[in-house]
């Protein structure tokens, strides 16, 4: 769970001295361990200490305990280091949070901590990365908590990033197979996790690290703008305000080109062309859809390198009649460049699709939620934390029906676009 800084470098001189930067986050967990992961790694000269919030437990799993125990328990500690933290900042734009759905202390206490960004600073834009859960997810629950999640983020975010972990594992894999020239052996396979930056594939692990690799990217495109100079550079706050035309269908689908972890060096360069033409893809999104099939709201393009106005108008042209827009917002592009382009290329893309195809993820965690609720499995675990009613799981069932249903009416339009009215001669 993050703030954003207004520039960012790798140190600061005072008095003659060089003293390190600090990241403005506030990290959170229930289970310490993989904070005191972070302690003890590459990465612990960048957090200071005081800005980890940690327990011993965890939320085993459970939306509830999260999100009403632990909520309970550390709001006054987090409220204080959000202030703290917050103060520290030259432009304070918006608020980053990324957090799980499937487990208990992401879901649970990351919708919790969301809530209490809007009531401790109301006018600034929350934005949200959120980890949605696979099929094959070794987490029973993760539906529950899962679907608990979706109405705080649709009620308090204002905009939301989905991405699964199934899309992920694929994206991680079509990087290794360009990398390796799909040598078979350096494919991702169950049990292997691939160590970014330091090389090589280690046993009995997950690719955590890779998968992270890709969010990690994701966040360094968006921030790119308020961290380097560029010739149209791109507030954050812009991006609610331009790609959410109403307030709870504030769901972006992410896509990324070119595609590359930290370990992956030798990706080969893209075309600028068909850079654009890979962030519109199947495979480079961030959820398993492809948005080419369903409606675009609105969408936003954040270029990074050697790329001029000219290069994005052109590829816009060139792609917009392949795109299905909505009737009244035919000309809902917005653009960023900045100039300064990601390590090891020449230039990337983040492009951002308010797009109908998110009605997929959310139907499909939403029979998953069915099949549960229906037999009530596991309701017991929820309903004895203090203040938890089955009242929640209706509600939060029913809220996610309706986000669903907004989609599918405006999908509906797509088959009967209205043309523009014919105009009328005026007599003279």
């Amino acid at each position: 769970m993050s703030t954003k800084r207004s520039h960012a470098g790798a140190c600061d001189v005072v008095g003659g001295r060089i003293q390190s930067l600090k990241a403005r986050a506030v990290l959170v967990d229930m289970e310490e361990g993989v904070v005191n992961e972070i302690l003890q790694g590459p990465l612990r000269e960048v957090f200071d200490s005081t800005q980890l919030i940690t327990d011993v437990s965890g939320s085993g799993n459970n939306w509830a305990v999260g999100h009403w125990t632990y909520g309970s328990a550390y709001k006054e500690v987090i409220v204080d280091q959000l202030r703290k933290t917050a103060e520290h900042c030259d432009c304070l734009q918006s608020f980053f949070l990324i957090h799980s759905m499937g487990g208990g202390t992401g879901s649970g206490l990351g919708t919790c901590v969301l809530k209490l960004l809007e009531e401790e600073f109301p006018e600034v834009c929350r934005i949200v990365a959120s980890v949605y859960p696979s099929a094959e997810d070794d987490v029973v629950t993760s539906p529950y908590n899962s679907v608990l999640a979706m109405r705080e983020l649709t009620e308090h975010a204002d905009c939301v990033l989905p991405v699964e972990n199934q899309s992920l594992v694929d994206i991680v894999n079509k990087i290794k197979h360009m990398s390796y020239s799909g040598n078979p052996g350096s494919m991702i396979k169950k049990d292997t996790a691939i160590i970014s930056g330091r090389g090589g594939v280690s046993g009995a692990q997950k690719p955590f690290d890779a998968m992270n690799n890709i969010i990690a990217n994701l966040l360094l495109n968006i921030t790119s703008s308020a961290r380097f100079e560029g010739s149209l550079n791109m507030d954050l706050n812009e991006i609610a305000m331009n790609l959410v035309p109403f307030p709870r269908l504030h769901y972006l689908v992410s896509s990324l080109t070119p595609l590359y972890t930290l370990s992956d060096v030798s990706i080969p360069t893209r075309r600028l062309d068909q850079m654009f033409t890979d962030a519109f893809s199947k495979d480079h999104q961030l959820i398993r859809a492809d948005p080419k099939h369903s409606l675009y709201l609105a969408c936003a393009l954040m270029v990074r390198g050697n790329v001029q106005v000219s290069d994005l108008r052109r590829n816009i042209e060139r792609l917009r009649p392949t795109l299905p827009f909505v009737s009244w917002n035919q000309e809902g592009w917005k653009t960023g460049l900045c100039g300064v382009p990601p390590v090891g290329h020449s230039h990337s893309l983040l492009a951002l699709a308010n797009n109908t195809c998110v009605k997929s993820t959310f139907m499909e965690l939403r029979d998953r939620f069915a099949k549960l609720y229906r037999k009530k499995a596991h309701l017991h675990h929820y309903l004895l934390v203090d203040g938890m009613e089955q009242g929640c799981f209706t509600e939060a069932s029913t809220s996610l029906s309706s986000l669903i249903e907004e989609y599918t009416q405006l999908d509906a339009t797509k088959t009967r676009m209205i043309p523009d009215p014919t105009r009328l001669n005026i007599a003279t």
